[in-house]
């Protein structure tokens, strides 16, 4: 089912999960031991994030090195079909610009239709670890946007080969990403908001937010997409602060803020211990508080840390 079906036929706020694919070299169990703790609060959907080639240097045995592409996290195409089949839930598989031509974005999109998966994710991806910027694949998508044109064409039959005429049609609910800190690529959250715009004006169906810790951030930011005429559904990306080192590592990477109160109260913490009650404790009025704003879904990133989402969400249920 859609995800926009699934929001319109919702009584209550819906939850979801997301989850990393599991390393290279781990078993399909390493997920099922992940989500089952997770089952009994009966997501609607499980999001499966999709991850690019890095590129390594291997010592040879004459003592030269050769340049290899490694992909440390396959697998979302093969995972999103064992979720669906295992737990006869929806999986919701992300689609990335970053390491992928645009024909073998399309074989992925026609093996996940296949599969009867109903919903992408559509994002450019992270830059190269090795680049300073983000750099498309020769023929690949350059931006989101890009990516989510190439997926609301195949909805409509049109294929990269011009000789395949009347071609079977897709049915993909296509979601992108929303920041309500802005895209730190961004000049300023007026640019921001017209990209996401173009995005909804384009074929968007559903916007999923980067994690955010300030509500009224959130808030803020949905009251712009709706002055800017942007009324899809918006869903809230949630994760819980786990230890003291995240104070300096998530708004590094994940350029985001930590709200004063919430940063002060994990520096007092003298374990990770007490850092993740302070954070899970956070994460709960969090949830409650956009529970009552009348969020559509809460969107929580499991990261390795389902029994922290565990103990979030059954303060909620």
């Amino acid at each position: 089912m859609k995800i926009t079906e699934h929001i319109r036929n919702a009584k209550d706020t819906l939850i979801s999960f997301e989850i990393l694919p599991p390393l290279k070299g781990k078993s399909i169990n390493s997920i099922y031991d992940h989500l089952d703790p997770l089952m009994e609060f009966k997501p609607t959907w499980i999001n499966v994030t999709y991850h690019r080639s890095e590129t390594a240097f291997k010592k040879k045995a004459d003592g030269s090195f050769e340049k290899v592409e490694v992909r440390k996290r396959p697998g979302t195409v093969g995972i999103c079909a064992a979720i669906m089949n295992h737990y006869k839930i929806d999986a919701v598989p992300h689609i990335i610009c970053g390491g992928f031509s645009k024909r073998e974005t399309e074989d992925a999109l026609i093996d996940l239709n296949f599969l009867g998966i109903d919903n992408v994710l559509v994002l450019r991806g992270d830059a190269d670890k090795n680049s300073a910027s983000f750099e498309p694949e020769p023929d690949g998508n350059r931006f989101a946007i890009d990516l989510l044109k190439q997926v609301v064409n195949l909805n409509s039959g049109i294929y990269l080969d011009d000789d395949i005429r009347d071609g079977g049609k897709t049915k993909f609910c296509i979601g992108v990403a929303g920041y309500p800190e802005k895209h730190f690529e961004s000049p300023n959250p007026q640019i921001d908001m017209q990209r996401l715009k173009e995005k909804v004006n384009n074929g968007a169906e559903f916007i999923m937010t980067q994690m955010f810790f300030d509500n009224q951030k959130f808030f803020d930011f949905v009251n712009k997409c709706r002055d800017n005429n942007i009324n899809i559904p918006i869903i809230p990306g949630l994760k819980p602060i786990t230890s003291r080192k995240q104070l300096s590592v998530l708004p590094r990477i994940f350029h985001v803020d930590i709200p004063a109160e919430l940063s002060e109260e994990i520096m007092r913490c003298k374990t990770d211990e007490d850092s993740e009650k302070v954070g899970t404790e956070w994460l709960v009025q969090q949830s409650r508080e956009l529970k009552k704003f009348g969020v559509p879904v809460l969107h929580y990133y499991t990261l390795g840390k389902p029994r922290v989402i565990k103990n979030v969400v059954k303060e909620l249920v």
